[in-house]
């Protein structure tokens, strides 16, 4: 019995015929690290922009994921905080 015959080649694929992961592993936004499957204690966050003179929700967001060793040194706070200006700054 040889394993290499016997296994099939298993791909996803969309309506259109592409092939597509089964699983896109995210980044932290703060570390770069991958965060893993299991690790139940990892956020994604969605910052919404607002229009500096009105005030008002401009309809479009920034997503940030922090892994769960950021969250666990009490460093969330500040890496969103930072995150969050960086990209006010950039925009």
């Amino acid at each position: 019995f040889r394993f290499s015959a016997a296994r099939k080649s298993l791909r996803m694929q969309n309506d259109a015929g592409q092939n597509v992961d089964l699983y896109i592993p995210r980044k932290c936004s703060w570390t770069n690290r991958l965060i893993h499957a299991k690790d139940s204690a990892s956020v994604q966050i969605v910052v919404g922009r607002v229009d500096p003179t009105t005030g008002l929700f401009t309809g479009e967001t920034d997503t940030f994921a922090l892994a769960g060793y950021v969250r666990a040194n009490a460093e969330s706070d500040m890496a969103l905080g930072e995150l969050v200006a960086a990209a006010d700054a950039a925009n």
